[in-house]
C-alpha cells in the first residue's frame, strides 16, 4: 500500500489546525486507499505541547491513518540516531542545522523529510499552523485530493487527470514530482501596513526582493503580485494544470513533493529567514521536472502573536534576512537554470553534488557583493524610519545587527552546502531505521 506523510510543523498553539489536518488525512486514506502518516513536529512550549497532546489523544481512530506527534526531545533523539548511523563528519554541527534553537522554516521541513524516509513514505505533503481550508457546499476543500491524484505518476498519465496541460512534450516521460497550490486571505508577508501608510515606500521595500536587472515593467508587475498568493477569489471547482510550476504560484503551506526530490536535496536550514524553504520548488522547475498547479488554495491568516510588538519585530528580522539572502539564492538559481537537464543523472535523479557546488559558490565573497547587500539593508532601514512608530524602532534594531546580518547571509549558504553534501548519507541512514515501532511512543492511530 502506498504510504504518504502529511506533516504539520508548529511552534504555536494550533489545536484547530491539528484537528483539520487530521480530517484531511482521513479523507486521503478513505478516498485514495493510501496509508497516511500524519506527522506533527511540535516545538511548542510545555503548556501548549500538553494541550496538543490532549488534542491528538482525542482524535478518532481512522483506518489507514497513523498519527505521529513528536516534541523536540523526541525529534532530537531521532536525529541523533540517524546522524550517528550516517557516519557523517561534524555530527554535532549537523544536528544544530537540523534542529536549531531559532526558527527555521527549512529545518522543520527537513526533519519531516527524514522522518518520512524512516516511515517508508513516498511523498511529503506540508501544511502550516497559521492556515485553514476553504469550504464548498459545507465540505472542506483538501489539497491532498489533487496531490494524491497525480504526484509520482508519469506526466503522460497525469495529463489525463488534470484540467489542462502546458508541459513541454519533451518531458512527458518524467514523473510529476511536485503538486501545489497557493493561498487566499491575508498576505504571506507582513508588509500590508506599509502599503496603507505609504504606497511609495511599499514599492521601495517590496522592490528590494526583486533582482535589479529585471525590466521595469516586470518589476512593477511583480511588486503588485508579490506575497498576495491567489488573491481573494473563492474555490468553486477544480482547475489543475500539468506544467513547469513557478515558485511564484505555490505556497509552502500547500505543497507536496515526491521523495525523488527531497530524498536527494534538503531545504536551506537558514534561521529567522522567511522564504528559505522555497528552494526545492526552484530546483524542480530548473531541472525541468513536471509539476501540477491546482486551485485548492488554503486560507492564510496572521496569528495574534504575529500581530504583537514582539511578533512584529521578530517577523521584520526574518523579512530582512530574506532580502539579504536573495542575492545569494539568485546566483544559485541562475546556475540551476543554466544547468537545466544536466541537474539530473542518467536515471533521472537530481544530482545533489551539482546543487551543493552551486550553493557553495554562492557563499564565496566574490559572488555576492557585500557592499551591495549592505546597501539593500540600508535602504530597508531608511524606508522603515520614514514610516515612524514601530517601523522606526525595527529600523533601529536592524541597524544594530547590520554586520551580523550580512555575515549570516553568507554563512547560511555555506551551511546549506554542508547539509546538502551530507544529505544522501542522512536519508540512507533514515531508511535503515524505517520501522514504525521506532516512533511508537508518539503514535496514535490504526494502519
Amino acid at each position: 500500500m502506498r504510504r504518504v506523510c502529511l506533516t504539520l510543523p508548529t511552534n504555536r498553539a494550533c489545536a484547530p489546525a491539528i484537528r483539520a489536518v487530521a480530517e484531511e488525512a482521513a479523507y486521503g486514506a478513505r478516498r485514495f486507499g493510501v496509508e497516511v502518516r500524519l506527522l506533527i513536529l511540535d516545538s511548542s512550549d510545555a503548556p501548549v505541547l500538553a494541550e496538543h497532546r490532549e488534542v491528538v489523544a482525542a482524535l478518532p481512530t481512522v483506518p489507514g491513518v497513523v498519527v505521529h506527534h513528536l516534541d523536540e526531545d523526541e525529534q532530537r533523539a531521532f536525529l541523533r540516531e540517524v546522524i550517528a548511523g550516517s557516519g557523517v563528519a561534524e555530527p554535532d554541527r549537523l544536528l544544530d542545522l537540523m534542529l536549531p534553537n531559532r526558527v527555521s522554516y527549512g529545518a522543520c521541513t527537513n526533519r519531516a523529510f527524514l522522518v518520512a524516509e524512516a516511515l517508508g513514505c513516498t511523498s511529503v505533503h506540508r501544511r502550516d499552523s497559521d492556515s485553514r481550508y476553504q469550504y464548498l457546499d459545507g465540505e472542506p476543500v483538501f489539497p491532498l485530493h489533487q496531490e494524491l491524484l497525480t504526484l509520482g505518476r508519469r506526466a503522460t498519465e497525469a495529463a489525463g487527470l488534470v484540467s489542462r496541460s502546458r508541459l513541454d512534450p519533451a518531458y512527458a516521460d518524467r514523473p510529476v514530482t511536485l503538486v501545489g497550490g497557493s493561498f487566499v486571505g491575508e498576505m504571506s508577508v507582513d508588509v500590508e501596513e506599509i502599503r496603507r501608510l505609504d504606497p511609495a515606500v511599499y514599492e521601495d521595500v517590496v522592490g528590494l526582493s526583486i533582482p535589479g536587472d529585471y525590466p521595469e515593467i516586470w518589476r512593477r508587475n511583480l511588486i503588485a503580485e508579490s506575497f498576495r498568493g491567489a488573491g481573494t477569489a473563492p474555490y468553486t471547482g477544480d482547475r489543475s494544470t500539468l506544467m513547469s510550476v513557478s515558485p511564484m504560484r505555490v505556497d509552502m503551506c500547500n505543497i507536496a513533493l515526491d521523495r525523488e526530490v527531497y530524498g536527494q536535496v534538503p531545504l536551506p536550514p537558514a534561521t529567522d529567514t522567511i522564504g528559505s524553504d522555497y528552494f526545492l520548488i526552484h530546483l524542480v522547475q530548473d531541472a525541468r521536472l513536471p509539476g501540477v498547479l491546482h486551485n485548492r488554495h488554503i486560507v492564510n491568516f496572521h496569528t495574534s502573536e504575529r500581530r504583537s510588538d514582539a511578533g512584529f519585530l521578530a517577523y521584520q528580522l526574518r523579512f530582512a534576512k530574506f532580502l539579504l539572502a536573495g542575492p545569494h539564492f539568485a546566483t544559485v538559481y541562475a546556475a540551476l537554470k543554466e544547468a537545466g537537464d544536466s541537474l539530473l543523472d542518467a536515471e533521472g535523479r537530481v544530482r545533489a553534488s551539482a546543487v551543493a557546488g552551486f550553493v557553495r559558490d554562492s557563499a564565496d565573497g566574490t559572488r555576492v557583493d557585500r557592499a551591495e547587500n549592505a546597501g539593500r539593508l540600508d535602504a530597508l532601514t531608511r524606508s522603515y524610519r520614514t514610516l515612524g512608530g514601530r517601523w522606526a524602532a525595527a529600523a533601529g534594531v536592524l541597524s544594530s545587527l547590520r554586520e551580523q546580518l550580512l555575515d549570516e547571509a553568507r554563512q547560511d549558504m555555506a551551511e546549506f552546502a554542508l547539509l546538502t553534501e551530507a544529505w544522501e548519507a542522512l536519508t540512507r541512514a533514515s531508511r535503515r531505521h524505517r520501522h514504525p515501532d521506532q516512533l511508537r511512543a508518539s503514535v496514535k492511530g490504526n494502519a
